[in-house]
């Protein structure tokens, strides 16, 4: 039974300088934007680095990056068949999503489909669990403005049949955002975490993880110090449904910039409105 009973909505204003926060695969990896020129981050980035940062403190997670693994297993599919207790579940569902919601906190937290063939058509496995976290892309406040830059390589990949001839140049671009301020909205619902676990603890590591977001999160596109969480707004209800609607308590929050081209988080005033009964909890980044 989970002890998770307050609806909770949460914001978090984050600040990128000089760093590419999500690529976009179909458009040459540049730092992805809307259509009329703002940026953003994709909801499944965001839920990779809170599951990262999860990570590290220690928890199970059942989607791993491969470069993180903390366990043999190469897939999901081999990851589900190592645990024991599911194998022996495979056919009961409900029992098979209780089992893997208490192992793997990703999973009581965002939910998780479980599809896997499995040779015969009566062993495999089609589940699917919704959790309880709901994490919306983030969108940046102004414009961004982004750079490219051309990069070459120019050391030998491998030796030709010429060991003394160096290979030409290997060219190629990076592209960065040279200044941008997003929020990332979400919420937990009560209702999906009494269903999946999820619990009042599990909502106090989600906090944490939010607050160092980008902590062991860097890369050449994101160097550290490049991308700062500034500000985590914490909304916690008196009640399971919540005294006002995820999108009422969202728009409260103002983040409005004080200059016509921002250049730094100073460059915003950031603020609340007031809401009857109901005021966050304000915490800064790490």
């Amino acid at each position: 039974m989970s002890n998770f009973v307050n609806k909770i909505d949460f914001a978090v204003v984050i600040s990128v300088k000089n760093a590419n926060p999500n690529g976009d695969p179909l458009n040459g990896n540049r730092p992805r934007e809307n259509y009329e020129g703002f940026g953003e981050i994709s909801d499944v980035c965001i839920k990779r680095k809170i599951r990262n940062r999860l990570q590290d403190m220690g928890l199970e997670i059942f989607v791993q990056s491969d470069e993180r693994r903390t366990d043999g297993f190469r897939s999901l599919k081999d990851r589900a068949d190592g645990c024991a207790e599911l194998k022996k579940s495979s056919k009961d569902k409900e029992q098979y999503a209780v089992i893997a919601c208490n192992k793997w906190i990703d999973v009581r937290s965002f939910g998780q489909v479980f599809a896997f063939k499995k040779g015969e058509e009566d062993n495999s496995v089609s589940i699917g669990i919704r959790g309880p976290v709901s994490i919306h892309s983030a969108v940046s406040i102004s414009p961004i403005e982004i750079s490219s830059m051309q990069i070459t390589k120019s050391v030998n990949g491998e030796t030709g049949k010429d060991p003394d001839k160096k290979s030409p140049d290997t060219m190629g671009m990076k592209h960065r955002v040279e200044f941008g301020v997003y929020v990332i909205y979400g919420s937990i619902n009560t209702q999906l975490a009494t269903k999946t676990g999820f619990s009042q603890e599990d909502s106090e590591l989600i906090k944490k993880t939010l607050i160092t977001l980008f902590e062991n999160d860097c890369s050449s596109a994101r160097p550290d110090g490049s991308m700062e969480v500034c500000k985590l707004y914490w909304w916690k209800h008196n009640s399971q449904m919540g005294q006002y609607s995820s999108a009422k308590v969202h728009r409260s929050l103002r983040v409005v910039p004080s200059v016509e081209i921002p250049k730094s988080i100073d460059d915003y005033t950031i603020s609340h409105e007031t809401l009857d009964g109901l005021s966050p909890e304000i915490c800064d980044g790490i």
